[in-house]
C-alpha cells in the first residue's frame, strides 16, 4: 500500500466559493468532515491506495491502525461493492469501517467491515 496526496478544507463554504458549483457533493463534504475529526482525535491520517484502488483514510494512533471508506450511501449494491472492495483486499486484521448515511442496523457487517452511520461514530468519542 502506498500514499497519495488529497486536499481537505477546514472550512467547507470556502471550498463551496472556490469551486462555484451549482450542486452540492454529499459525499466529498462527508470525507473532510471524517478527516478533520481523525485529526482532532489525534490520528495521523493518510489516504491509502492498493493497486487501482483507493483506502479513504489509514489512520494510525498508539493503539494501531484503522481503515476507513466514506461515502453518502451503499444501498446500491455497485456503490457498496465498490467501497468495500479496497478494504477486502488489505491482507492485514486491523480494523476496517465503513462510514455512511445510510439507515442500518447496528450490527451491518461485511466480512469483518464494520458499517457505522456516520453520526454515530461522530458522537461515538
Amino acid at each position: 500500500m502506498k500514499t497519495q496526496g488529497k486536499y481537505y478544507s477546514v472550512d467547507s463554504g470556502l471550498r463551496e466559493c472556490r469551486l462555484a458549483s451549482s450542486s452540492s457533493d454529499i459525499g466529498h463534504i462527508l470525507e473532510n468532515i471524517v478527516y478533520l475529526e481523525l485529526l482532532r482525535r489525534g490520528y495521523k491520517v493518510n489516504i491509502g491506495k492498493l493497486a487501482e484502488k483507493e483506502v479513504d483514510f489509514v489512520a494510525e494512533n498508539a493503539d494501531g491502525i484503522t481503515y476507513y471508506q466514506v461515502s453518502a450511501s451503499v444501498l446500491d449494491e455497485n456503490t457498496r461493492r465498490r467501497e468495500l472492495e479496497p478494504l477486502q483486499k488489505i491482507p492485514d486484521h486491523h480494523p476496517k469501517l465503513l462510514l455512511t448515511l445510510d439507515e442500518i442496523p447496528r450490527s451491518a457487517n461485511f466480512d469483518g467491515i464494520r458499517q457505522i452511520h456516520v453520526v454515530d461514530w461522530l458522537l461515538s468519542q
